[in-house]
């Protein structure tokens, strides 16, 4: 009965339209008022879920990502991208994801890059004869391109949701060729999809200009070696890694490039501590659930079911992903990372995944979410930025979805992909 409280509560609250927070504290609250237990014991473990140290990197990377976002770092990035794969069959769609690897590895924001790329490269796309939807479907889908890639903030909350006894090194480095992977999957895609539209490429301008437009993203550029070098090596920890990102993105868009005035650095702040303040609520609230998860002891029992049902990883890794593709289109990307994880990891550990495999697993298969209605982020702002409806975006963006799939099977069932890496350097 405790149980289809907890889920039931949650259930109602989200459908009449509550936000996640408040489903997450109120469906906790209730279970624990009719378990009879002291009500304090909610906000306590509130309280202590976002007294984390580590959660300190969370707002100075969301800061960081604004500031780049509106220093003009991402013009400077699509040019370069442009450069160096424009002469591809669908040229201007090969740079839109190209530009959003480069971008996602100093914003680590889906939605930050798909406003950023996508506001530069839809209406160019439009005018050189693409069609709107092409443009949409894959700023869309590469977005998610800067989810495994440093600095995830959903990394480092995965990292936390698990215990915080994971390797925040370990799981940046983990999501990189995954990423890499997911971009080359994309781009295959936008190539065939190019080809059979008869989209036109891009000519090369030249190794000359090449370099040159390098040499002019250098400084923007160099944000990734400073945060992912410097918490790879141990020179600093993921928190203080954050706070240099955010100082060096300030830096580098007031002093280098100029062009950060007053009114954008007011803007990047109140959009960074907005979208902070609702990221450690929903960090907060999904404590306390999941305390009551492990205190009802749900983990072990669903553990019992799946063994019940089969023995097989491999079959049970294709459940866990079909589960959280479904959870994917109704609930966004951080909440579900902290309700997930208590519940899934242990499944996954008792059948031999490793925990930070498991974190790439996890990320790429939600982040997938974010771009499937009815509630996908991604999707609804590119869809604003490309000013098409939601209907008209997924009756073409089938073949990226295939294409995202694809990688999601490979890295679900290659651990290699994931863990190879991390152990190399480490």
């Amino acid at each position: 009965m405790e149980t289809f409280i907890l889920f039931a509560t949650f259930t109602v609250l989200l459908l009449i339209g509550t936000p996640v927070a408040f489903c997450l504290g109120a469906s906790a609250l209730a279970t624990v008022l009719y378990m009879g237990l002291p009500p304090m014991i909610v906000f306590q473990r509130l309280n202590s879920g976002v007294s984390v140290f580590a959660l300190m990197a969370i707002p100075f990377f969301i800061f960081a990502g604004e500031l780049m976002v509106r220093g003009d770092i991402a013009r400077r990035l699509v040019a370069l991208a442009g450069a160096a794969v424009g002469q591809l069959r669908g040229g201007l769609g090969q740079v839109n994801i190209a530009a959003s690897v480069l971008f996602g590895g100093i914003s680590g924001s889906a939605a930050a890059d798909a406003t950023a790329i996508g506001g530069l490269m839809i209406p160019q796309m439009k005018e050189k004869g693409y069609s709107v939807q092409y443009g949409v479907n894959i700023t869309v889908m590469s977005s998610i391109i800067a989810l495994m890639l440093p600095p995830s903030h959903n990394m480092i909350i995965y990292s936390i949701a698990a215990g915080g006894r994971l390797s925040i090194a370990d799981l940046f480095t983990a999501g990189i060729l995954p990423g890499l992977l997911l971009a080359g999957s994309l781009m295959v895609t936008a190539w065939f999809v190019a080809r059979k539209a008869g989209y036109p490429t891009e000519a090369f301008p030249g190794w000359s200009a090449l370099g040159a437009l390098f040499l002019n993203a250098i400084p923007g550029l160099l944000l990734i070696g400073i945060i992912f070098g410097g918490v790879r090596s141990g020179i600093f920890t993921a928190s203080e890694s954050s706070c240099i990102a955010a100082v060096y993105a300030l830096l580098v868009t007031v002093l280098a490039y100029r062009t950060m005035n007053f009114e954008s650095f007011v803007a990047a702040t109140k959009a960074a501590v907005r979208t902070t303040a609702m990221v450690l609520l929903v960090i907060g609230s999904a404590a306390s659930f999941g305390w009551l998860l492990a205190f009802l002891r749900i983990p072990a029992e669903l553990v019992t079911i799946l063994k019940a049902l089969s023995d097989n990883p491999i079959v049970i890794l294709l459940m866990i992903n079909i589960v959280l593709l479904m959870l994917g289109t109704f609930m966004d990307m951080s909440p579900l990372i902290v309700i997930t994880t208590p519940i899934f990891l242990p499944v996954a550990t008792a059948f031999g995944v490793d925990p930070v495999h498991f974190g790439v697993i996890l990320v790429l298969n939600l982040g997938i979410g974010l771009c499937t209605p009815p509630v996908g982020t991604v999707l609804f702002v590119g869809c604003a930025v490309g000013r098409i409806s939601v209907w008209d975006a997924i009756r073409t963006i089938w073949p990226f979805y295939g294409a995202a799939i694809f990688t999601l099977i490979l890295v679900t069932y290659v651990p290699g992909l994931s863990l190879w890496l991390p152990s190399l350097f480490r």
